[in-house]
This record gives C-alpha cells, structure tokens and sequence, in this order.
C-alpha cells in the first residue's frame, strides 16, 4: 500500500478492486485542473445515473444531489484542500431516479504535487441509506433528529462566512436551509434600542407590517424571548391564543399549529430572536430543544459579527468619505464625472482619492492617487496628501514641482506611507494637457472619434520614498504634455479598477480599455459602467474613478508640439529655435507670417534669457482651433511688465512687439517660474 504521506503516480482513471465493486464501493477519480471527473459503473449504480446520463464533471452529479447539499459538499471539499489535509468525507441527501430520498456517503484521498498544491482526488461512493449507525438507520424519529443535527451543523457553517446582516437574514430565508427543519415559517428579529425589529420572513408569506417593530416589553413570544433571554415554546393553536391574544390574529388564518422563538444572545446580552412556525401539534422533545438552542447560539453569534462589521465598515467608510472633496466644482468647458466605491472589508478601508482644482484663465487641474494600505491610518494620511497636494498646485507650481513637495510632505509625516498619484493640468482653452505621475496608472484617453489609447507617461518614484533627480528641471517627476481636442476625455483611475481575483493587471488594463472604447459617450454613464464592472469581476480593493471631457465637437488634430531648451550663454540655442520655428510655421500653412512668428518667438527668449536665471524653454504648437501658440516659460516669478519706450531707448519694445503682433499674449504663473504666451491665427487655405 502507498504511504498516504507521499504523492504516489496514479493510472488515469483510477482501476477499481473487483472487492469493492461486489461490496457495492463505487470509485470516482476527479481532475481538478481540468475538472473532469470519472465514475466506475459502481459509482454509477449507486448514484442511479446512466452512463448516457453523466456529463463526466462535478456538476453531472447534480439531478441525484438534494437541494442545498451541493453547496455544503462544496464547502467540505473546498475547505479539505484549504487546510491542506489529504482525506474528507461526508454524508449527503440524494434522490434515486424516481425521486425517492436516500443518503449516499463519499470519501475521498487528495493528491498533491511537490509543492503542495492539490491537483487530483480519488475516492468511494457508497450507498449509505441502511447504515445501522449513519443517516437512513434508527426509524422515522432517528431519522428526523439527524436531519435536524445536519441542519443545524450546515446552517451553521454557511453562517460562519456571513459578512453582512443581509447574508444572514439570506441564509435564514433559503428553503434549502432551515427549511428542513419542517418549520414552516422563519422569522428573525433584531434588538433595537428598546424594541424588536423583524428585518426577515421566508416561507409562509405571512409578514404583516403592524408588526414590524415591537416592544421589547409587549405580550409577544419574540418580545419575551429577548426580554427573558429565555426560548419560548408554543406547542398548540389553544397556547398561541391563549398566551399572545395580540399575535393571534396574524396566527389564525394561518396552518400553524406549534412554534418556537429563541433568544439570540451574544456576550451575555440579547441582539435579536428567531422564530419558526410548524405545522405540527405537540411538544418538542429535549433533544429537539438542545437542537435549536444550538443553533439559536450559532445565529446570535453570526448575527452580532455582521452588525459590528456594518457598522466599523459605515464607520470607516463616511471617515473615508468625508476626506474626499463635498462637491465637483463646475468647469466652463469640461465635463467631469467622478466615482468612489469602497471594499466591504469592515473598518479595511483604502487611501483612495480623487480631487478637481480650478486654476482660473480656462485652467483645470485633476488629480487621482492611493495611499498603501487598508486602513484608517491610510485615510487620514489621504486626506493631509490631497490637501498638500492640492494647496502646492493652487499656489501656482508647475506640475513636476508640485508632485515633488508632496513626495516631501509625506516623507515629512514618517508615517512610514507611501503613495501613489497621477496630476494631470489642462488648459481647455487650447487643449494642452500636461501630466507627471508618481508610481500610479497611466491614463488613458478616448478620442472623439471613438479610439482609445493608454498613455505612456514618464514617470517618478511613489510618494514618500527617497527621491532622486530623474527629470529636466531636477524634481524627480518628468512632465508628459499632449493636446487633448474636443470630445476627448481623459480617463483616471486608481488599481482598484483593473484587480481582478486571480489575473494580473495588465489584463484588467485591457478589459478597461475596452470598456471606455465602447462604451456611452455620456461620462456619467460611462462612469457608472466603469463602476458596474468593478462590481461584476473586480477584486477586493478600493475603486477611485475620474474622467475629464474636453467640451466641443471633434475637429482635426492639431501640429505639434516642437520643443526647445534654452541655457544661459548658449547662443547656438535660440539660433536653432528660430530655425526649427521658420520650419514649422511654413509646414503649418502661414509661411507669409514667419517672419512676424520667429520675431515674437525671438524677444521672448531674449526677454528670459537677459532677465532670469536658470534658462528657459520655448515651445510652439498647433492648436485645434487653428492658432500658432508660443511658450517660453522660466524659473522666475517676476512678471513682465509692458511699458511705453522713449525714442533714443535700446531696450523696452519687446512685450509691445508681441502685442501688435499677436492677437493674443498673456502670462501664467507657473509656482516658482512663469510662462510667457502669445497667439497668431493660421489664415484659412484658399478654396
């Protein structure tokens, strides 16, 4: 014989002994990667199947397994492999092929692989109905207190895994479950202050709202029961009038002839009661009654672990919610849809968040990012982030230098957090879009003619780890910047959304994709689909979900954008600017306005050069709406002035030439620099 200790090499199926088939033992032999599962003739007699009949799975086995015993043999099977034991076995209910009830007993032997993984069961299947010690044996009487100990044990195990009064009162109401008690009603009542609450009828139909809340002091068994503490039992119609004239008219009409209401007491003090009607007449027997004072002790103690759970849960929820901004501001030319949904995890709540700052000028910036962890500590350093975060970008810093004094901030809190975000600041007046991330998800972005991209944005460390210079201008977070056109939206979400139990991220990323490309063009309700598929397949994280949409009809994609970096003493830099801005303007289509282009271009990267320190940057793009735009921006705050210059002056005419020449300039504060701006107009192509 095999050492059950080792994982013997077993023939596919497995050969049943000639001894066990004359003894009416029949084999199964169950694939658990592929699910396949083999029955030997036996095995098929004693479960009255045909070969015809049989599937060749689990789930083949079903017409013959009573109802609710399917769920309880999956339990004992799955909770056999989760403990890592190498044998199970179990009685279960089961019907012949004429619906007669009998019971069928299995055993099964567990193989695993070297790493302990289960990959195969072998077992018996017996006809168990004329065990002299096991179900089936002992007459009518023995019969039923089995049933009601069956009953009992599984009710109680499938309440071991309730989270939420609803998966309580669900489990109370299934047929499959105290049903076979015989009780013809289930009632369940929770304790309220100083009355009972009936939040759970199942069977009979019989709820009747003048009833829903009693009085803890009032002539009713459910009453008593919590007052006393003690079960009530009723075991006639003469006792239910006699005893409770005030619940007997509810009673009367019905086919109630006995009942029974338990006290349902956690840590010494009542939190509700549970009642069950019967059809029969008579006294319960002191077996019976030990029965369901058992299983009264096992509903109390699942119910108080459901009602403290809601209750952390709402707790930790509205502390969570009270974090996130009140209200989304609205935005002259942008349409934003948010959504937050929290992991029913009781007081394990995430760091999740999302906030939307105007800027003023057409300005908005949007922000979505995670602090590690699933608790309260993670909410409340949420909420000091998102404040930080949102008052450095409110002060005027650019992007990469708002990220990084956040990353500051947090490492100054040693809370010993790190963080994940992604900011993203557009200008709706001309699209552009300019977004730094910080260890997050890349967005993504709907265009207006139905396309979905994922943006490949550069990149720095999470939030509150140590930090090195990585970018340009020494933050340690690069700044991606693109045009976002009319009826594109940007889609931002924290990893919540893309978890899917068991898969790996980049597929919830595909099946994201997919849903915002095909997906309502409304971002409400592309927003609410977004959500409902986190409900359907997601994992057990928190879900922080915003989307931005450029108002205005899908046009054209405009050029650009071309780029230049200027330092100080460089005289080869604005030579190569100019010639590049010659360039494009001509592929643009305003070749007749170059020369006025590359002049304004020119006094402003001589008005940085000559009047900060640091160097700057210029840029020149093509904007949707058919401008030529400029931008110099650099490291200081002071704001250029435009001033009338005298006639023998050698300076003082450059912002006045950008003003007769453009038809638009302007200044944006940019934190600790600024950005110097003009526009020109593309005149039309002849027809």
């Amino acid at each position: 014989m095999a050492d059950w200790g080792e994982t013997p090499e077993v023939d596919w199926p497995a050969r049943p002994d000639t001894s066990l088939a004359l003894n009416r033992l029949g084999t199964f032999d169950w694939d658990l990667d592929s699910g396949q599962m083999h029955l030997d003739d036996t095995a098929l007699e004693v479960l009255d199947l045909r070969p015809d009949e049989f599937s060749g799975t689990a789930s083949g086995l079903g017409p013959r397994i009573a109802p609710g015993e399917g769920a309880r043999l999956d339990a004992r099977v799955a909770q056999a492999l989760k403990d890592g034991r190498s044998h199970y076995g179990a009685y279960f209910r089961s019907r012949l092929r004429d619906g007669t009830p009998t019971w069928t007993h299995i055993q099964g032997h567990i193989l695993r692989g070297p790493n302990g993984r289960p990959y195969r069961i072998i077992g018996i299947v017996r006809d168990a109905a004329h065990d002299p010690a096991e179900p089936g044996a002992g007459g009518e009487e023995a019969e039923g207190r089995r049933r009601m100990t069956g009953v009992v044990e599984r009710t109680a195990a499938i309440l071991a895994h309730a989270r939420t009064v609803s998966d309580v009162t669900d489990t109370l109401k299934d047929p499959g479950a105290l049903g076979h008690l015989g009780a013809i009603s289930v009632m369940l009542g929770i304790v309220d202050g100083a009355r009972v609450h009936l939040v759970a009828e199942g069977q009979l139909g019989s709820y009747v709202p003048e009833i829903e809340y009693t009085r803890i002091d009032a002539a009713f068994p459910m009453s008593e029961a919590v007052r006393t503490m003690q079960a009530v039992y009723l075991s006639s119609r003469e006792e239910f009038q006699l005893r409770y004239p005030q619940l007997w008219p509810y009673i009367e009409p019905l086919s109630v002839r006995s009942g029974v209401y338990l006290p349902l007491i956690a840590q010494g003090r009542p939190v509700g009661a549970l009642g069950l009607l019967y059809a029969r007449e008579g006294d319960f027997t002191a077996e019976e009654r030990n029965l369901l004072v058992a299983l009264g002790s096992g509903i109390a103690q699942s119910l108080q672990r459901a009602m403290l759970f809601e209750q952390e849960h709402d707790l930790a929820e509205g502390l969570q919610r009270a974090m996130l901004p009140r209200r989304i501001p609205e935005i002259p030319g942008a349409l934003i849809a948010v959504r937050y949904r929290a992991a029913r995890m009781g007081r394990d709540i995430g760091g999740d968040w999302y906030d939307v700052i105007p800027l003023g000028d057409s300005r908005v910036g949007v922000m979505i990012g995670d602090v590690e962890g699933h608790d309260t500590d993670a909410t409340a350093v949420m909420g000091q982030l998102r404040i930080a975060l949102r008052a450095y970008v409110a002060e005027g810093h650019t992007p990469g230098t708002a990220m990084a004094r956040a990353a500051g901030f947090l490492r100054e809190l040693e809370t010993e957090r790190f963080a994940t975000c992604t900011y993203a600041e557009i200008d709706l007046g001309t699209g552009m879009l300019h977004i730094v991330r910080a260890g997050h998800l890349d967005p993504v972005v709907r265009r207006g003619d139905g396309s979905c991209h994922r943006i490949q944005v550069a990149g720095g460390l999470p939030l509150g780890l140590p930090q090195g210079d990585q970018s340009v201008d020494g933050s340690g977070y690069p700044v991606t910047s693109l045009e976002m056109h009319p009826g594109d939206t940007l889609v931002l979400c924290t990893d919540g959304l893309i978890e899917r139990p068991g898969g790996d991220p980049e597929t919830g990323m595909r099946e994201l994709m997919e849903s915002v490309r095909t997906g309502p063009v409304d971002v409400e309700e592309l927003a609410d689909l977004l959500c409902d598929m986190v409900g359907d397949v997601g994992g057990g994280d928190d879900m922080a979900l915003l989307l931005l949409r450029r108002r205005g009809t899908p046009a054209p994609r405009g050029g650009g954008p071309l780029r230049v970096r200027l330092s100080p003493g460089d005289s080869d830099g604005p030579a190569m600017a100019r010639h590049l801005i010659r360039a494009a303007v001509a592929a643009w289509g305003a070749r007749e306005q170059s020369d006025e282009v590359v002049l304004a271009a020119d006094e402003l990267m001589t008005n940085a050069l000559v009047h900060t320190d640091g160097g700057a940057q210029i840029s020149l793009r093509l904007t949707a709406d058919g401008r030529i735009r400029i931008e110099v921006e650099d490291g200081s705050s002071a704001l250029p002035q435009r001033r009338e210059a005298g006639d023998w002056a050698v300076s003082g005419r450059g912002l006045l030439l950008v003003d007769r020449l453009a038809v638009a300039w302007g200044v944006e504060p940019r934190g600790g620099g600024k950005s110097v701006w003009c526009e020109f107009t593309v005149p039309a192509p002849p027809a």
